[in-house]
């Protein structure tokens, strides 16, 4: 009787620790709804009954390269839950980056996901950046053909092509949605803008600069 006793126990225990945070969100807000009829589920898609699924609800044509003539100078093109279907609640996706010479992804960050990165063609320089609570140290490496690299969840890292030559890596994600807040994009470009005096106090520079950064096209290049 105590063995049993004590295995529920531990089992209520076991419980309360498994329900003691949120999950991980798979878009940036779930606002509530009554009528279910025009709601989603929390994952952001429905599921369709398994036996009307088929092969094509899992498969994607076509990961080619991407146009790179841009401001940036590389194209991402991402294959998620929005491209198969199939990947729903499988928390996984990828992305296939193209850089020409010199090209860039800017600095960004994935909300929901970790990314692993390999390198199929060029030299990239790539980087993270920690947390405040590891007083924002920069992780850096130069990465040849066939060499791999992570990226941890959440936090802002870019790579850029330092080759004489086009380049290409693949990413994989830890989500089927992982979202992507490019930080120029979101600090300069936001829509409505953020008060130049805000951004002018956290950046330390005059007003005027601030505006003239607003001014810009920032250009998305996913």
């Amino acid at each position: 009787m105590k063995v049993v006793q004590f295995l529920v126990v531990l089992l209520a225990l076991a419980s309360s620790v498994a329900f003691a945070y949120d999950p991980s969100p798979l878009q940036d807000f779930c606002v509530a709804i009554n009528d279910t009829k025009t709601g989603v589920f929390v994952n952001g898609k429905f599921c369709k009954d398994p036996k009307l699924a088929y092969a094509d609800d899992f498969f994607y044509r076509g990961l080619g390269a991407g146009d790179t003539a841009n401001p940036l100078g590389s194209k991402v093109t991402a294959v998620t839950v929005n491209e198969i279907l199939g990947l729903n609640t499988l928390g996984i996706s990828l992305a296939r980056i193209d850089f020409a010479p010199k090209g860039l992804n800017p600095p960004h960050t994935h909300p929901r996901g970790t990314e692993i990165l390999v390198v199929l063609e060029g030299t990239l320089y790539v980087g993270f950046v920690a947390s405040n609570q590891n007083d924002n140290r920069l992780f850096t490496k130069v990465l040849n053909k066939g060499d791999v690299f992570v990226f941890p969840i959440g936090l802002i890292h870019f790579q850029q092509n330092v080759g004489y030559g086009n380049a290409v890596a693949i990413a994989a994600l830890s989500s089927q949605n992982p979202g992507v807040i490019t930080i120029a994009n979101a600090v300069f470009g936001s829509k409505p803008p953020i008060s130049d005096d805000v951004l002018a106090k956290a950046f330390q520079v005059d007003v005027k600069i601030i505006d003239y950064l607003q001014k810009q096209f920032w250009y998305n290049n996913s």
